[in-house]
């Protein structure tokens, strides 16, 4: 899973008929203390989130698994918005 931040949307057109009526959001990768890093991904929004809010991203075959990417050409998607995290050093 990846900790991110959404910093963006995708508007795309044309598309697989598996994208159809799915929200395209860019995330973020952010460290523990919220800081964005460099690399980002592109999810779909199965959970109705926006730009600014932290986020839960799977990835590859894992995104494949909710009732709603099963078997479609979908590879990140955005299962969780959280709330709130704690870490230790």
């Amino acid at each position: 899973m990846l900790l991110g931040q959404v910093v963006g949307s995708v508007v795309s057109t044309q598309k697989d008929k598996a994208l159809v009526g799915k929200k395209l959001l860019i995330v973020s990768a952010i460290d523990l203390k919220g800081n964005l890093l460099d690399s980002f991904i592109v999810a779909a929004d199965l959970v109705g989130v926006g730009v600014g809010e932290k986020v839960l991203v799977v990835a590859g075959s894992s995104a494949r698994q909710t009732d709603e990417t099963r078997e479609k050409a979908i590879d990140s998607v955005i299962v969780a918005k959280v709330d709130s995290y704690t870490y230790e050093k």
